[in-house]
């Protein structure tokens, strides 16, 4: 069932893509131009009154680096402070008694710093298991980090071309084809928020009591999340195979999947991203010049062959003279 549904879903982009010049891979286009979707945090009317809270709040408010909007609850009996997904949806990715520890810990976890480090480093993917630790998990792990080294391997980026406007790759790190895993624990307190939002605004796959994988690229875009069990070697490749694909060029909301809180300036990460590729390029030596190589070469090489011609040359001289003097000696008689 889960194949089926990403090869539907894949097969309807690859028709889409055929009648678009850009070659920009799914993954690439998502992190230059697709916008992540905003959470939406709400808080009780208490929380108006709280002066350190508010405090810590404003930077979030005035334009804040988080994909979050801060709204206050309409119900004045409302006492708890929620998360959503967006301001449709309904369901909760956290409630509770808010204050500055739990902001930090709704804004950020080592979990989606990890994930941040990839995705600007140029992973094409990231992975992210949630299990328990047991044998059965353990099994899985070691087959899916198999398959996706393999996948590494044998998969191909689409070839980019400089001078096609319609593919012109934005700032960021180098285009290059990584997938990489990630392993968390589901009982891990520190990433409680980071495993809600990995399974989703629908909660298909139940965080707490089921071991899960969730697929990860652009700017924090969750593929989709699907039980451990479930994900074989074939939707393995159906799913990596779809981003490093070609772009569909379509609008982000005509692609499944939804984005994670990350408290970043994706602006100001990708130029520094972009920077340092450019310096990486600047470090690397000068190709050598072959052409001043393999001319010498070719003079060293050259040098043998005009002694020998001479020395032909010479002796067929030599015998071409000897041959008409014969000749004359024999017309004389």
């Amino acid at each position: 069932m889960l194949r089926t549904c990403l090869l539907f879903f894949c097969m309807s982009v690859l028709l889409r893509a055929e009648t678009c010049a850009c070659t920009i891979p799914v993954f690439r286009y998502a992190l230059d131009r697709w916008e992540a979707d905003h959470f939406h945090l709400v808080l009780p009317t208490s929380s108006i009154k709280d002066g350190p809270l508010n405090d810590a709040l404003r930077p979030l408010r005035a334009n804040g680096k988080a994909n979050m909007d801060i709204t206050i609850n309409p119900n004045a009996a409302a006492s708890q402070t929620e998360l959503r997904y967006s301001r449709e949806s309904e369901r909760l990715v956290w409630n509770g008694v808010m204050d500055q520890a739990m902001l930090e810990t709704l804004l950020d976890s080592p979990g989606r710093r990890q994930i941040l480090e990839r995705i600007l480093a140029g992973d094409s993917a990231i992975w992210v298991i949630a299990d328990a630790g047991t044998a059965e998990d353990n099994a899985d792990f070691s087959r899916i980090k198999k398959r996706l080294a393999f996948l590494e391997q044998v998969a191909s980026l689409p070839i980019q071309d400089p001078n096609d406007p319609d593919s012109q790759l934005g700032p960021g790190p180098a285009l290059r084809l990584k997938f990489s895993m990630l392993r968390l624990r589901r009982d891990d307190p520190a990433e409680k928020v980071l495993l809600n939002m990995l399974v989703g605004p629908r909660g298909i796959v139940e965080a707490s009591t089921t071991s899960f994988v969730a697929t990860i690229f652009g700017k924090g875009r969750v593929l989709g999340a699907w039980p451990l069990a479930d994900v074989d070697d074939a939707s393995l490749e159906d799913t990596a195979m779809f981003l490093v694909g070609r772009c569909s060029c379509r609008l982000k909301n005509e692609n499944p999947g939804w984005d994670l809180l990350l408290n970043v300036d994706w602006e100001k990460a990708l130029a520094q991203a972009d920077k340092k590729h450019v310096e990486v390029i600047a470090e690397k030596p000068a190709p050598v010049t072959t052409q001043a190589v393999v001319t010498s070469a070719i003079k060293e090489a050259a040098e043998p062959v005009r002694t020998k011609n001479s020395v032909l040359i010479g002796g067929a001289a030599l015998l071409l003279i000897a041959a008409i003097l014969m000749l004359r000696g024999s017309f004389k008689k």
